[in-house]
């Protein structure tokens, strides 16, 4: 992925191959559904999404892995440890792995989790 001045989340999309594409706008749509007021846009050259000026989530794709990233807490690190034991997870970032299913229940929930902390910092 050479381009690096992306404007928009579907530019940035149209650099992957059809099935990236397909799981990204599967994530896309779920941020939407939770938090359709989160305003679409690029930071740091990949997807990201706020609330007021509060970013909600990032995420970003990769030749093997999708990663969902925002500096995570301590209490969502918590609340979904089951649901990470078997992924590869950093202090901001989770790996949701190309060749499994992408876990959309378990995305849904996490964007509810960040969408309530951004709020009860407002």
């Amino acid at each position: 992925m050479a381009r690096t001045d992306f404007k928009t989340i579907d530019e940035y999309h149209n650099t992957f191959p059809a099935g990236t594409q397909e799981r990204m706008q599967q994530i896309r749509k779920i941020i939407k559904s939770v938090a359709p007021q989160a305003e679409e846009v690029i930071s740091y050259q990949i997807p990201a999404f706020k609330i007021g000026r509060h970013f909600l989530i990032y995420y970003s794709a990769y030749a093997r892995h999708i990663s969902l990233s925002s500096p995570w807490s301590a209490a969502l690190l918590n609340a979904f440890a089951s649901e990470l034991k078997d992924l590869k997870v950093s202090k901001s970032a989770i790996q949701l792995p190309g060749d499994k299913p992408l876990p959309t229940a378990f995305i849904k929930q996490l964007v509810q989790f960040r969408k309530k902390e951004i709020e009860e910092k407002q």
